[in-house]
């Protein structure tokens, strides 16, 4: 017979729960910003640690001797609660995103490789050239300007644009 009660009684306090969430959530966030964005694929920073960790507390894994649903709920929520606040903060005071977002790393300006971003992400100019090929681009040399995204994708604006080439961008009236 399943003893529900059980089942639905917190087996931590609730504090404790929100705690623990909410340390695990921020010692992550800041240990991946500090690996570099390159690492985190064609997904946020944010999205990847929100993934891992409600799946993870859905599971009651991080609270040690849960045996609770509601464990599990407390910690999913305040990861998600988190995950939110950041997005807010950040939108609300754009100062702050710069610490705890992610920006546009320069690896190619004015057809000149930026080392300095590159040793950052530890990206060889092989894997750079590799992308470029991605793009179509064979030179570096016709690169303007390349960077990594924040979502780890690099994006590419070609020197060789002429000024009457069509764009995606509608002209303004």
């Amino acid at each position: 017979m399943v003893d529900w009660q059980s089942l639905f009684e917190p087996t931590v306090p609730l504090l404790e729960g929100f705690a623990r969430g909410t340390a695990t959530y921020l010692a992550l966030l800041v240990l991946m910003r500090l690996v570099g964005q390159r690492e985190s694929g064609g997904l946020g920073i944010t999205d990847v640690l929100l993934v891992v960790l409600v799946a993870d507390a859905a599971g009651t894994g991080m609270t040690g001797d849960a045996d609770s649903v509601v464990d599990g709920f407390v910690l999913a929520g305040t990861v998600i609660f988190w995950s939110i606040a950041i997005d807010a903060v950040t939108y609300r005071f754009p100062r702050l995103s710069a610490l705890l977002k992610a920006r546009p790393r320069p690896l190619i300006q004015k057809g000149r490789l930026n080392r300095r971003a590159m040793r950052r992400e530890f990206m060889s100019e092989d894997e750079v050239v590799s992308q470029l090929r991605l793009h179509g681009i064979e030179d570096i040399g016709t690169v303007d300007r390349a960077y990594l995204e924040p979502n780890g994708m690099i994006s590419v604006i070609r020197s060789d644009r002429e000024e009457n080439e069509p764009t995606d961008r509608p002209e303004a009236p």
